[in-house]
């Protein structure tokens, strides 16, 4: 018998005989975010918690949330990260450019609030949406999550047409914001995101309250599932007053034909106590993240193994 032959009898009978089980032989994959986003944060540290709990997962870069939705989508990832907006929507077949149902979609648990950051420079004098006209804005990379609410968001304020938008990850829109080659950024990510405070150090910048002018336009009666945050103040360097917002729900998402029981083994790894607190080391974010926080606000559909933990710690009946 071949050495290889042999290897291969081996690795099946180690497999077959439960002395480790598939979900450890296996390396599943996970789309996280573009550099300096949030969603690759998280994604590296939930990686790090599974491969610390000998559960195979791999973390990517990715485009950002609708990207990732049509990774998980079509398979060529078990999991990953989006926005629960853009859930909603791809489930409902309502995604721009894109009106077929999204039928392999499914969540695990909320992860974060994704806050809108809209800055421009203090020299500027702009303290209101409306007052943004002329300007190079860089909205995100394009497949993200920011890019497609940023289209929405300023389509819906009016002034889509009165400006140039560009698509630049987080990090090379700080770069050249700094550079004074664009004149404002959009993040929509957890806060304090280390790309706004670099933009912050180097800057005078003033972050608009995006909240106020989007109430005022009747933007959340169309869309719900976004919700009102505040920014603190002295979150960033000289932004010495409070933002006020509003937020998407970060999601971590599933491919539906992925195992009850790697789900529910990677559920438990992420939400007890213990991934909690590790989670919290990862970003400050995750600090105010608990068990009681993982089913909140979701309208889509939970996989059975991240409903049988939510069961068994009783926030789901």
């Amino acid at each position: 018998m071949s050495k290889l032959k042999f290897l291969g009898f081996l690795f099946a009978f180690l497999i077959f005989s439960g002395i480790f089980n598939e979900s450890e032989a296996l390396v599943y994959q996970m789309a996280g975010g573009p550099s300096g986003g949030t969603f690759i944060i998280y994604s590296k540290g939930i990686a790090k918690l599974a491969k610390n709990n000998r559960l195979g997962l791999k973390s990517n870069s990715s485009g950002g949330s609708i990207d990732n939705i049509q990774k998980v989508e079509t398979g060529r990832v078990g999991f990953g990260i989006a926005y629960s907006g853009h859930v909603y929507e791809a489930i409902n077949g309502k995604l721009k450019d894109d009106s077929k149902k999204f039928e392999n979609i499914m969540v695990i648990g909320y992860l974060y609030g994704a806050p809108a950051q809209l800055g421009v420079k203090a020299e500027s004098k702009i303290n209101s949406v409306k007052q943004i006209n002329k300007f190079k804005i860089s909205i995100g990379n394009k497949g993200s999550g920011a890019a497609a609410t940023g289209e929405l968001f300023f389509k819906e304020m009016g002034i889509w047409d009165k400006n140039e938008f560009v698509y630049y990850g987080y990090k090379q829109s700080i770069r050249n914001f700094i550079k004074d080659k664009i004149d404002a950024f959009w993040l929509f990510t957890g806060f304090p995101n280390p790309s706004v405070k670099k933009a912050a150090n180097k800057k005078d910048i003033v972050l608009i309250n995006t909240y106020l002018d989007a109430e005022a336009a009747g933007y959340f009666k169309k869309y719900p599932y976004f919700s009102k945050v505040i920014i603190p103040a002295n979150t960033y360097k000289n932004v010495s007053q409070d933002t006020i917002t509003f937020q998407d729900s970060a999601l971590f998402i599933v491919n539906k034909t992925i195992p009850a029981e790697v789900v529910y083994s990677l559920t438990k790894i992420i939400y007890c106590d213990e991934g909690l607190h590790e989670l919290a080391k990862v970003h400050k974010a995750a600090k105010k993240l608990s068990i009681n926080d993982a089913t909140n606000g979701i309208i889509t559909p939970f996989h059975p193994g991240a409903v049988k933990y939510f069961k068994e710690k009783g926030i789901m009946k």
